[in-house]
Parts: structure tokens; sequence; C-alpha cells
């Protein structure tokens, strides 16, 4: 009998398992997967989410995998530039980009030496019930050999298909579809720091080095164009980087090689999940997901595995419900995240609104809001400080937009 059982160890559930080993409780994680492996994702975490790993102990191990640290950052709307980076949080002043077959077996590592019993290559294939609560896990381990697992509360870390959130029936409460695809892979021979670029056309690439001497190249497009470009995805994506920037598209032809396979992706629906239940909970995509576009994925999986645990503490130490605990963890992840999940759906689809370009139109003639933008993305300053009215009227003012442009707000 455990206390608690995670379903997914990778960069939601291996901290949650991890979290609550350490406050001393008897915790089981399993995985389908083994480690390491791979997995299609962004790589990108922001100093928000390095924070975690430092105060964790687990930042230097991820340093020390030769993960390049990254300290300046290249944005781009069509002809709207941002260049520079946050001041530090907790002392970081980088940003890293680890390969997920290097960050998730760190993650599973530190859950196992907190005295969390991992088990790999685990297929769940049923909740135990009773009394209308989940009271444990059915699988198969492996070799076939069947295997049934309990404890009063059963964690769903297992993505956007999570079988945890089909089996308990979790409702979507919020959400829109998603709008573009992405193809990635790893390219040796070119060194051009972290861009995120948005071109003419609804077609952007993003670049970032990553461990290994490799950067990583992805672009997108929307949905609709994805059967053309899966045909020949070498020339799209020499086309899409010409078309944003000829130096880079050049640069690539000449000096990049593609040293892996694409890994290609129609992006999944945004979507708020409820995330509790009787017996129940859900924590990273399995409860929450947006479009990778703004790269906030695994930030959150630690934040929000870091709240869960804290909860579930409060929920099995008796200090209150279980109920409650879990319902205050949606709700202050559901606040928490809003502010971040309304600007991706609002830039995701590769185009600004005229709120969007005016915000970001004027930040990149005035550095102190240039300052202020990439401590945005950093997690250093809340979205409600950075869009706040009076704040863009202070800033149009500064830098003489013209009045018709003037948008304080994105309705």
């Amino acid at each position: 009998m455990y206390d608690v059982i995670v379903v997914g160890a990778r960069v939601a559930g291996s901290p949650l398992a991890m979290l609550l080993a350490r406050k001393g409780y008897r915790v089981l994680a399993v995985d389908r997967a083994t480690f390491p492996s791979d997995t299609v994702s962004t790589h990108y975490i922001h100093q928000a989410g390095l924070s975690r790993l430092k105060d964790w102990g687990l930042l230097d191990k991820v340093i020390a995998t030769g993960c390049p640290p990254i300290r300046h950052l290249n944005f781009s709307y069509t002809d709207i530039a941002l260049d520079g980076f946050a001041d530090p949080i907790d002392g970081i002043d980088a940003v890293y980009c680890p390969r997920r077959t290097v960050l998730d077996k760190i993650l599973v590592e530190a859950a196992a030496a907190a005295g969390v019993e991992v088990i790999e290559r685990f297929k769940v294939t049923d909740l135990v019930e009773h009394d209308g609560r989940v009271v444990g896990i059915r699988g198969t381990e492996g070799d076939g050999t069947a295997l049934e697992f309990r404890a009063p509360i059963v964690i769903g870390a297992d993505g956007a298909n999570s079988l945890v959130a089909s089996k308990v029936g979790a409702e979507t409460y919020r959400g829109a579809p998603g709008g573009c695809f992405v193809y990635y892979s790893y390219y040796s021979g070119i060194d051009w720091g972290m861009h995120h670029r948005t071109g003419f056309g609804r077609q952007q690439f993003a670049s970032w080095p990553t461990n290994d001497g490799l950067s990583l190249v992805a672009v997108m497009r929307p949905r609709e164009q994805f059967r053309d470009f899966r045909a020949d995805p070498d020339a799209g994506v020499n086309e899409i980087v010409d078309a944003i920037d000829p130096k880079y598209g050049e640069d690539l032809r000449n000096n990049g090689t593609r040293e892996e396979q694409f890994r290609p992706m129609l992006y999944p629906d945004n979507y708020y999940r409820q995330s509790f239940g009787p017996g129940w909970a859900l924590v990273g995509d399995a409860g929450y997901h947006k479009d990778p576009f703004t790269g906030w994925g695994i930030t959150d999986a630690f934040k929000y595995a870091e709240l869960l645990s804290e909860r579930i503490d409060d929920g099995l130490s008796g200090r209150r419900p279980m109920n409650e605990a879990l319902a205050d963890y949606q709700r202050t992840r559901d606040e928490q995240s809003a502010g971040t999940y309304e600007l991706t759906l609002s830039i995701s689809e590769l185009t600004l609104t005229p709120y969007y370009d005016s915000v970001f139109r004027a930040a990149a003639k005035s550095p102190a809001y240039t300052k202020k933008f990439f401590g945005l993305i950093a997690g250093g300053i809340p979205g409600e400080e950075f869009f706040a009215p009076q704040n863009l009227a202070d800033l149009y003012a500064e830098v003489d937009l013209p009045e018709s442009d003037r948008h304080l707000t994105p309705a």
C-alpha cells in the first residue's frame, strides 16, 4: 500500500513524486517508457522553471550535462524585433534547453534517490475504484506480468492523452483548438543562439542550442498546410528560414547538417480539464495544456507539480480535507496560469492582433519596457503588471505611438 501513486514520470510526474517522497510519503511512480528516452518537447526552461530546479538541488546536474547557457534572446514578430534578457531570478542569469533524454533521466533519478519506487516499462490499463473513489491502478510490466497497486490518491501525470483523465471522465471546462504544426530536428554546424522569429505569411522558425553541440531548429505553419509540408520537410525548413531571414537560410544550407530525424507534431488543443476528484488528480499536460509556442510547458509542469505536492501533503496530513486541498490546487493553478494561457492563445496563430501588435511594437522602442518584456518571458514580471492599461498608456506616450494604435485592452 502506497500513500500516492503517480502515473507518468516525466517533467510533471517525477518532481511531484520526488517532493512527496521528501516529505516522508511512500510513493510509487510508473511510466510505460524507460529512461533515458525522448519525447516531443520545446526543451526550453524559463528562469522561473530553473529556479524550481535550483531549489530542488537539480540545476547543477542539468548544467553539468554540458547544456549551454543562453544569456541573450532574440524575438521578432514580422518587423518588430525585441532583443535582450531578463534580470536574474533567484540568482539565475541564463536559460537552458536540455534534451529530454537528459532532463527526464535526471528527474527520474532524483525521484528514486528521494525514496520513490519507480517502475519503468509499466503500462497502466485501468484504475481500481471502490465506493466511487479511485483507490489504485492495474497494469502490466514489460514482460506482460499483470500487477495491481493501491493508494489513497492516484495522480495522472501522463500527458495530453492521459489515460487517468480518460478513465475518470475528466471534463474540459475551457478550451480552444490547436492552430499549427511543428517540425523540428537537431543540427550541427550552426551557432545562432536563441531565436524565436515569426514572419509574414503565418510561419515561424525557432532555434536554440542544446546538448552535444547541437542546435534545435523548429518551424511552424498552420495545421492545414501539414500534409503538403511533410512531403519534403527539409525543403520546407529551408524555405521558411529563408523567407524570415535569408542570412540564416544561407547559413543553414551551407553549414548546417541535420543529425537526426524530424519530430513532427500537430499541436494538441488548448484546454483546462477538471483536475481532481475522489481519489485522483491531474498534473502537467494531463490537466492543463496550451500551445507550445511560448515554451511554458516544462516550467508550468514544475510549478504546478510543486503546488500539487503541497496540497496533497495538506490532505494526507489531515491539515485540511483532501477534496478541499485539491480544489484549492486547481483554483490556484487556473488563476496563476490564466495570463500565460491567454497570451499564448493570442499569438500562437502566427499573427498578432492589433492589441498585441501595438504593445510589442511600442515595447521594442522602449529600452525599459523591452527589459520588462524579457522579465515577462522569464516569469519574473506578472502579466497583470506588463499589460496593465495604465502602464501601456504610459508606454505609448513615451514612444509617441499614434493615437489610433494605442490599444489598452485585447478586446
